[in-house]
């Protein structure tokens, strides 16, 4: 497959069937809104490390989740119950990335998080597109996640836990507020076993972007979140 560099149009990106097997898109380019956006709606992501240039994936299947079907555990639905963790939204993106690209990754070595990429969410989090659902106990930032909002679909990019089931309360509360909202979908980008467990499912790239074209027909939910 050829190797596409993007040039200086921020919303200019190849077709996203041009991806080769392992859904890299296209090399180059940066972080900027407009390009992140416009990445977003064609069913674009950045994954890269530090000391790459900026690599754009689009990969096939998607592993997406959608909230109708969310499965939460008996041990999971007890926690939340007994209000063990405060679920609160937006009130420490920053805290929450940064937590992010602390966290070791199985088979990872580094963060693929890096200074250039928190800062450009955090950018998307000032302009009301990117998004926290955080997990607090006892005055501390235990879990959470963030990702970016277009549409009613909903992005995720990655979560941390630092006490059981932090992060995973403050997905299940927020999937099931999306729910409620009307969003389509959570992106989950790719498999993970827990991910897997709450119901997400391999979606093959076309019905994606179909799913994905959808979506964008509905405003963005674009603030600060509250919850409610």
């Amino acid at each position: 497959m050829p190797i596409y560099f993007l040039g200086e149009d921020p919303e200019l990106f190849p077709p996203p069937e041009k991806a080769d097997r392992s859904g890299l898109l296209a090399v180059g380019g940066d972080l900027s809104p407009q390009r992140l956006l416009a990445a977003y709606s064609q069913g674009i992501f950045p994954w890269y490390n530090e000391g790459q240039p900026v690599l754009w994936h689009s990969p096939d299947p998607r592993f997406v989740l959608e909230p109708d079907k969310l499965h939460v555990g008996r041990s999971l639905r007890k926690t939340l119950k007994a209000g063990v963790y405060d679920i609160r939204w937006d009130t420490a993106f920053e805290h929450v990335i940064t937590e992010c690209s602390r966290v070791p990754r199985p088979g990872q070595n580094g963060t693929w998080i890096t200074d250039e990429m928190r800062e450009a969410y955090v950018t998307l989090h000032e302009l009301g597109f990117a998004h926290s659902v955080e997990a607090w106990a006892e005055g501390e930032l235990k879990g959470g996640f963030y990702g970016v909002s277009l549409g009613a679909a909903f992005f995720g990019e990655s979560m941390f836990a630092h006490a059981p089931d932090a992060s995973k309360a403050a997905f299940v509360t927020a999937v099931e507020r999306f729910r409620e909202w009307g969003l389509h979908f959570i992106d989950c980008q790719v498999e993970t076993e827990h991910l897997a467990r709450f119901g997400a499912e391999h979606w093959p790239r076309k019905h994606y972007l179909q799913a994905l074209a959808r979506a964008l027909e509905e405003p963005t939910r674009r603030g600060k979140w509250t919850g409610t």
